[in-house]
């Protein structure tokens, strides 16, 4: 079993190295996009667009028809008739980059032992070069939240672009926010492939009591001088001084109504839920407060047998009819190679009632509003970052979701993977005579 695994991070590695595309140089020549239909992220479009970067920041965001541009105001033009501009898309809540191979022990590094955990820091063991980041890029998820597992307080995330060296050279934002694994009131007994009945969770008011003490610890320990250093309860600062987010991750709506309360009686300023699939049933109470929703994999079956068959497609534009700020993510099996179906999800938000813009807005501005870059990125608006992609067609559409260009930064980035050598490769070879 041992040289089977060894083997096959053998192989994994050599596949890797040799689909790689080496970083692109920073932006160096500007750019000028002209005559696509760009999507701003923002709910707003431009038909005939003029979208012109430099340094890696947008510098022109325009109506192409309404505007009179200087002869070579920019290095490069891009004529782009015909097709449709976005902001990159960012996927919240994702373990890219932090598991090659499930079956190899060596290369999963999404959780660390113990329960409380706000010390540990996902972005050191995040791998730029992980073979499942070059498959996401193609579909436009050019960022993304590197989230650690496990525990009841899995640790802290980190935002990163999607075309780095390493995992300094990838940060967007570091340390953005704490992840807590909400206790549930209710859990099943049995396997996942055997499920048994739903049972009531005895020791849901244990463990919540066992959450608010730590948290109320954290809280005392950083408001008196100590003698004795203890990172543990240190590392959560940012949560009460309002530099880093709360990520609650709940599915019931007891869950979250407690977490809210938790959050308010320990002065923590910004919470967001992660998941949230009772959540449009307390949308009022989230909008009151100001607490965002990233929604759980909306490809998905209903969990409970009383449930709308759709209810999934439709829990997006259930909570943003009620002013939440709603965003989607991918945690579910086979998650880091699905995060490139995140537009996809979005597209199935917009067929079940949601506008198509908003829809978009799920994987672009809210997004990054959630995770506390939208000043950043998110969106197509002059001083934020150029990162940006053409598409052939609707990128919500798997059908017509075919970049040709792509950009993080400024930097154009290289869109092959080692899927599209294959697919060159024996096109040649059933070409040959």
């Amino acid at each position: 079993m041992r040289k089977i695994y060894i083997l096959a991070l053998v192989t994994s590695l050599s596949l890797s190295i040799n689909a790689q595309q080496v970083p692109t140089l920073k932006q160096t020549k500007s750019v000028l996009i002209l005559n696509a239909t760009a999507h701003l992220g923002n709910g707003k479009i431009i038909e005939n667009s003029a979208i012109g970067f430099k340094d890696g920041k947008l510098t022109l965001v325009a109506d192409a028809t309404t505007i009179k541009l200087a002869k070579d105001a920019y290095d490069t033009t891009i004529n782009a008739s015909g097709k449709h501009l976005y902001p990159g898309f960012i996927a919240p809540n994702s373990s890219l980059g932090l598991v090659e191979i499930d079956a190899v022990k060596s290369s999963d590094d999404e959780e660390e032992i113990g329960d409380i955990n706000p010390n540990v820091r996902s972005i050191v063991a995040y791998n730029a070069e992980s073979k499942m980041i070059e498959m996401a890029r193609p579909n436009g998820i050019l960022m993304a939240q590197i989230t650690p597992r496990g525990g009841r307080i899995s640790g802290t995330s980190s935002i990163v672009q999607l075309d780095a060296w390493n995992w300094q050279s990838a940060l967007i934002k570091e340390n953005d926010g704490i992840h807590v694994n909400f206790p549930a009131t209710f859990k099943r007994s049995g396997s996942r492939y055997e499920p048994g009945v739903l049972e009531t969770n005895k020791d849901y008011n244990k463990q919540l009591e066992e959450l608010n003490t730590f948290l109320m610890n954290s809280k005392a320990y950083l408001g008196a001088e100590s003698k004795d250093r203890n990172l543990i309860l240190e590392s959560s600062k940012g949560l009460f001084d309002g530099s880093q987010i709360l990520y609650v991750h709940a599915d019931e709506a007891k869950q979250i109504i407690d977490a809210i309360q938790l959050a308010k009686n320990n002065g923590i300023q910004k919470m967001v839920i992660v998941g949230g699939y009772e959540a449009y049933k307390i949308a009022d109470l989230l909008n009151n407060n100001k607490i965002g929703v990233l929604l759980k994999r909306v490809h998905d079956l209903p969990e409970k047998d009383d449930d709308d068959v759709n209810l999934p497609y439709k829990m997006a534009k259930l909570l943003t009819d009620k002013g939440v700020v709603v965003g989607l993510e991918n945690t579910g099996a086979h998650e880091r190679m699905n995060v490139r179906n995140l537009p996809f999800y979005a597209g199935t938000c917009a067929a079940y009632g949601l506008d198509k813009e908003k829809a978009l807005q799920l994987i672009t501005s809210n997004t990054a509003k959630l995770l506390g870059i939208d000043a950043q990125c998110g969106s197509l608006e002059t001083g934020k970052d150029a990162t940006l992609f053409i598409s052939e067609g609707d990128a919500l559409d798997m059908r017509t979701n075919k970049l040709t260009e792509a950009f993080i930064q400024g930097r154009m980035i290289s869109l092959d993977t080692y899927q599209t050598k294959l697919n060159q490769k024996y096109k040649g070879r059933y070409n040959q005579k």
